[in-house]
């Protein structure tokens, strides 16, 4: 892996969350969660991590898999690991707003019949929220949902409730079935820090899970640490400190991918996208960055971490034109080019300036 240019003359900020110790207990605490999970889950090695950085980051995911494959049992692990409350919502085409966010029901006080209004809060006032198949909610209640991902508040009948922090997203959608769904629509899309796609185990895992079903215990799974640890890794990640050859990458790969800018290939990417990814992308980049170098104890991110990132950070943002539809082209496909195009940053001559951005 690469490694940033060293400069004897510039230092990075300190931050009394940027130790060693620090460090240590992040890797400690995530090897302990994985060592959990495996308790419960066969495989799927490189969904846990990822999923395991975004939650470490407090970003939403989307989870795009067949039924069968333990998603919900996924999740409701990693909040029981993290000692998280967690809600399951099974979305559906008859689901309104308050389904989710909760709704005013009037009550009368039995001594006085004076009636009042209570608020019932709804299934989204949970730590980790799973989404359960969203593209079959009508965009009515998408749009509420997007709300609490966006301002982590939830607005009924006039009023503003703020959500408990942290409060991270896990929506879940079908591959097989589109009849009856509604299609996310990009603005919540780009809300998603990372699109994870969840395949098949292989076969010696699901020989495994098929001979030994009794094995895997949900109840076995043990606490790791609880919300204020947690509050406290995001702002350990936050403080890591990114060198400007690192966000130039991850910018010079975001507008890649952008069919109106000059630096996206004319050939190989171009004539396949109808739009690219936006800013936010950029910043998710280099956040997921951020927490896979504190996670290898590494101070610093290098351009090799915002590469690793750039699949599930850009993979739902790409909207394909009929040409790439025509010719079976998927947005694996595109960022896999657009990673091809944009070369890695190169070390070989030191710099004489380097700047730390926060």
């Amino acid at each position: 892996m690469a490694q940033p240019p060293h400069n004897d003359n510039t230092h990075p900020p300190s931050h009394d969350l940027l130790t060693p110790e620090s460090f240590d207990d992040l890797a400690r605490c995530a090897a302990t969660i994985r060592e959990q999970i495996r308790k419960v889950i066969v495989g799927q090695d490189v969904i846990v991590e990822q999923l395991l950085t975004a939650v470490f980051c407090h970003g939403h995911v989307l989870i795009v898999g067949v039924p069968g494959l333990a998603k919900t049992l996924l999740v409701r692990t990693l909040a029981k690991c993290l000692n998280l409350s967690f809600s399951r919502i099974q979305f559906t085409p008859d689901m309104m707003p308050s389904d989710v966010l909760g709704t005013e029901l009037i009550q009368q006080n039995r001594d006085s019949g004076e009636r009042s209004l209570k608020f019932i809060p709804g299934p989204v006032f949970a730590n980790i929220i799973l989404a359960d198949e969203i593209n079959r909610t009508p965009p009515k209640t998408q749009s509420a949902l997007l709300e609490c991902m966006a301002e982590h508040q939830v607005s009924v009948a006039g009023s503003t409730r703020a959500l408990d922090a942290p409060f991270i997203v896990v929506a879940t959608q079908n591959p097989i079935e589109q009849e009856g769904t509604y299609p996310l629509p990009e603005a919540q899309l780009d809300r998603f820090m990372l699109g994870l796609w969840m395949d098949y185990p292989s076969r010696s895992e699901e020989r495994l899970i098929t001979a030994d079903i009794d094995r895997f215990n949900e109840q076995a799974v043990e606490p790791v640490f609880g919300k204020d640890e947690l509050l406290h890794i995001r702002q350990m990640i936050a403080a890591v400190p990114v060198s400007e050859h690192v966000v130039d990458h991850a910018v010079d790969l975001v507008r890649a991918t952008r069919p109106g800018d000059e630096s996206c290939h004319a050939d190989l990417v171009r004539p396949y996208v109808a739009w690219g990814a936006g800013p936010r992308a950029a910043q998710h980049l280099v956040l997921q960055a951020r927490c896979l170098a504190a996670l290898e104890g590494r101070p610093t991110p290098a351009a090799a971490d915002v590469r690793k990132a750039a699949m599930p950070v850009l993979r739902h943002r790409l909207v394909l034109n009929y040409t790439a539809i025509g010719e079976r082209l998927t947005t694996r496909d595109i960022i896999d080019r657009v990673l091809s195009t944009v070369a890695e940053p190169q070390y070989d001559e030191p710099q004489q300036t380097q700047t730390w951005l926060r």
